[in-house]
């Protein structure tokens, strides 16, 4: 098993909220996106997992994306997991995937009441979203 694990995706804000969701084996609350698939780029990956997860359609705003490191315990062992985010723009309805246990729109300024993923903040402050 590959001790790396490359994950993309879009960061959706719209009218001073995030597009957040939640599912997988966490509580948190993620932006929508995933693993890199053989033969894709990121950003095709970030379009990819955004129309699977959330049914919509994106456009990738800025092509220099977030990247950001964390570590993943398993029962094999510590995993790499490098997180690629790019701004993007939502151009279709919200259609959530079967996978998706709940998604909502968070207003910025309510995120520290919410159980959000270690990358959230950090992203949307670099993004310039969030003080």
């Amino acid at each position: 098993m590959a001790k790396i694990t490359i994950a993309s995706g879009p960061v959706i804000v719209e009218e001073g909220k995030v597009l957040l969701n939640q599912h997988g084996d966490t509580d948190f609350w993620k932006f929508c996106g995933g693993k890199t698939q053989d033969g894709e780029t990121l950003q095709e990956t970030a379009i990819r997992r955004a129309k699977e997860e959330m049914g919509i359609e994106i456009e990738i705003l800025d092509e220099t994306p977030y990247l950001m490191h964390t570590l993943k315990e398993t029962p094999e062992g510590k995993i790499d997991v490098i997180l690629v985010h790019y701004v993007a723009k939502r151009n279709s309805e919200v259609h959530p995937g079967a996978d998706i246990r709940e998604w909502k729109w968070i207003p910025l300024e309510d995120l520290e009441k919410e159980n959000l993923a270690p990358n959230i903040l950090p992203t949307l402050k670099h993004f310039g979203f969030v003080e």
